[in-house]
């Protein structure tokens, strides 16, 4: 697992083996320890977010963390092709 930041408790990372061919680039997010139930977030090509909420974050708190993951959407595109050494987009 990567860290690639938090917020207000939450943590923002990448699982370091993300499947063969590579998924799209995307983050995940727990409160918590790191499992395979966590929110995923995809980033698009405009910096925009998608996602499947699979760890149930309230809408509120997600709202709020989807908004700081768009604004910073250009650091985590930089990680994801630091650490994977390729990138593609959902959209």
């Amino acid at each position: 697992m990567l860290q690639i930041f938090r917020i207000a408790g939450y943590l923002i990372y990448f699982w370091p083996n993300e499947s063969e061919p590579l998924e799209p680039v995307h983050v995940h997010i727990t409160n918590g320890v790191p499992t395979a139930n966590t929110t995923k977030v995809w980033i698009t090509r405009s910096g925009k977010c998608l996602l499947a909420n699979a760890s149930k974050i309230p809408d509120r708190v997600l709202r709020d963390l989807m908004a700081v993951i768009e604004a910073r959407s250009g650091e985590v595109v930089k990680k994801w092709y630091k650490f994977h050494k390729e990138i593609s987009y959902y959209c």
